[in-house]
């Protein structure tokens, strides 16, 4: 299969939303009006920008000074998989297999040893909280600076890593043991969903074992938390995604583990409260109800297992109204300095972030205690920031894509493919497509907050 056969009718070959200058006016405009009434800081101030640029000089000299410190995956095969339009690649991956056990590795860009808690961007990195994805805008938590080079996991040039390594049973899928440390990797390849999903197939490729046995492994995850009981609002997932997705909530689900069982320690668990067993109800029989939706019997017990069996056998033209049904019985889920309560959605007892350490503030913080076994002071207080950061997020991206629907403008589209100012007089501009304002948003915000698909949804939230 060549590259063109590969992407025809992908996001990646139809090319950007055209939009023209007068659009891209009012859309800037919307942009400032909910930066205001959110507090979200679109401009860096001149002290975190110079830090930045100080801490990625001599980039490889700096690197090359701390190997014999760190455990060096220079000859791992590893690669990231990202959207076409990513700018930074903060995670990666790396896979084998043996007689008894898959053995997983999970990259992460090492940006505690860039970003401490008396450092410029620490203190900038509290005041946002998270990184803000409005489609085709990104207003970022760390400078773009720094998580572009140093923390990017570019092919072809050593990089320091935060690693997870995880030994998985073949047949339990239970963790054999988990390892985490710092690390330096080397990553042979960038690739994008669409190349993963090629890779997948054609044996022809490099990296195809690989991708192929990370799919053999993480399909397998996936089903066995469909069978535990967590929730999946969204079954249309591809094979490239699902890898990404698996991998990130193992490697979550390992590292929170190790912090409260092995040592003990607070850091920002991910908790998600159960809404009441009437609310359950209520989502339930509005599910019952829809057209050519039916709940099984054998699994009414388990509310979460009924909605994964509705959505199975639904007619697609229902999903959007099963996942609005559940999610207005849902609680949000918020930050806590404990994982009591787990997380509901997932069905995990402990969880908690680790993997997205340049966009989300959990994860940064949570590096530091992994690294230092140093939890700061104020922990409460950052879980709470934290959790309501991400709430004026969510409200802000909401808004905005009610915005463009309202101009003709399909908040979807945005999403896969971007946006590009034309000339009026070169193109008709705005009117991409005709169904512009036809539910466009067809994920909804179904998984925004539960993290029910975690590190692929909100995770991976470079818009996808």
């Amino acid at each position: 299969m060549t590259s063109d056969q590969a992407t025809a009718g992908t996001a990646e070959a139809q090319g950007p939303v055209e939009i023209d200058e007068e659009l891209a006016r009012h859309l800037a405009n919307k942009r400032e009006d909910l930066f205001e009434k959110f507090e979200i800081r679109d401009e860096f101030p001149a002290d975190v920008l110079s830090e930045a640029e100080a801490r990625t000089e001599d980039v490889d000299a700096e690197i090359d000074s701390k190997v014999s410190e760190r455990r060096d995956l220079r000859d791992l095969t590893t690669w990231t998989t990202d959207p076409v339009d990513a700018q930074d690649f903060d995670d990666a991956i790396s896979i084998a297999k043996n007689d008894e056990e898959y053995v997983l590795h999970v990259h992460i860009a090492d940006v505690t040893h860039y970003v401490h808690p008396e450092s410029e961007m620490w203190a900038e990195a509290v005041k946002r909280a998270n990184t803000v994805y409005l489609p085709a805008y990104t207003v970022h938590m760390l400078p773009p600076t720094l998580a572009e080079t140093v923390c990017s996991l570019v092919p072809d040039e050593d990089r320091l890593a935060h690693t997870v390594e995880m030994h998985i049973d073949r047949e339990t899928l239970s963790y054999e043991s988990i390892d985490i440390y710092k690390s330096v990797v080397r990553s042979d390849e960038r690739l994008t969903y669409s190349q993963a999903e090629d890779r997948i197939d054609d044996p022809e490729t490099a990296l195809h074992a690989e991708n192929a046995l990370a799919y053999e492994l993480t399909e397998r995850l996936h089903e066995q938390r469909k069978e535990d009981g967590s929730l999946v609002l969204n079954p249309s997932r591809d094979r490239a995604h699902t890898i990404i997705e698996e991998s990130m909530l193992k490697a979550n689900k390992a590292v929170t583990h190790k912090l409260m069982w092995d040592r003990g320690v607070e850091a920002m668990y991910r908790v998600h409260p159960q809404p009441s067993p009437d609310e359950w109800n209520e989502a339930l029989r509005e599910v019952q109800e829809l057209d050519g939706v039916s709940i099984p019997g054998a699994s009414w017990d388990d509310p979460r297992k009924a909605v994964n069996a509705a959505i199975e056998s639904a007619p697609g033209r229902q999903l959007n109204k099963i996942q609005r049904a559940v999610m207005k019985v849902m609680p949000r889920a918020r930050y806590m300095n404990d994982p009591f309560g787990g997380h509901h959605a997932l069905n995990f007892e402990i969880y908690g972030h680790f993997t997205s350490p340049i966009r989300r503030l959990s994860d940064l913080v949570n590096h530091w205690i992994v690294y230092k076994n140093d939890v700061p002071e104020n922990l409460l207080e950052l879980c709470d920031r934290a959790s309501d950061k991400q709430k004026d997020a969510e409200q802000a991206e909401r808004e905005y894509r009610q915005f463009l629907q309202e101009v003709g403008v399909n908040p979807h589209d945005v999403n896969s493919r971007g946006l590009e100012v034309v000339e009026e007089d070169d193109e008709e501009s705005g009117e991409d497509d005709d169904d512009a304002n036809a539910d466009a948003d067809t994920d909804t915000d179904a998984n925004a907050d539960v993290d029910v698909d975690a590190d692929a949804n909100i995770g991976r939230a470079k818009q996808e």
